[in-house]
């Protein structure tokens, strides 16, 4: 089985992100923390977690990208309990029996996005158009197959008209391309 873990190419979600995963973190796309917000309302740091956060279940911190990897049956069940934990502390979930089928649904959907290769990286970009809240991931790997990446590195991004070409991960996650 595939899941997603949170992964740290450079310490920008810590400048980013109120509270920062941890890297390799399990991950869920984490939209339900935001059921009872206005997103309209956000600001700074709330609303770049609303905007591209992915969120880790240990800290409940998020990150702007996750990694596909390879899990086995018991680190499922062990991601989906500590998910249930933080559902009962932070959200009221009335037991834990509810909280684990709320979580199994989040981890779920989570490995539904990892249909691609081992390592690919996943981004979400949320919105919240005619009161309703979307999100939308996009892909990225290296060009050429798998391969370590680099904080400079040539991606092309899967379903997008135009690949991403020379990318610093670092400025863009300031707000800035080169």
């Amino acid at each position: 089985m595939k899941l997603l873990r949170t992964i740290r190419l450079d310490p920008s979600d810590t400048f980013v992100f109120e509270r920062a995963a941890e890297p390799g973190e399990w991950a869920v796309s984490g939209a339900f923390a935001f059921w009872d917000s206005d997103p309209h309302m956000l600001e700074g740091k709330a609303r770049s977690a609303f905007r591209a956060g992915l969120l880790g279940v240990q800290s409940f911190g998020w990150s702007t990208l996750a990694q596909i990897v390879e899990a086995s049956e018991a680190d499922h069940a062990a991601a989906v309990d500590a998910l249930a934990a933080q559902l009962v502390a932070r959200f009221g979930a009335p037991d834990l029996n509810a909280a684990r089928a709320a979580a199994a649904e989040e981890f779920a959907f989570a490995s539904s996005l990892c249909h691609h290769p081992l390592d690919t990286l996943i981004a979400v970009h949320r919105t919240f158009e005619g009161g309703e809240m979307r999100e939308a991931f996009r892909t990225l790997r290296p060009k050429n197959g798998p391969r370590p990446l680099r904080a400079f590195a040539f991606l092309e991004a899967e379903d997008d008209e135009e690949p991403v070409e020379e990318v610093n991960l670092a400025a863009l996650a300031q707000g800035k391309r080169k």
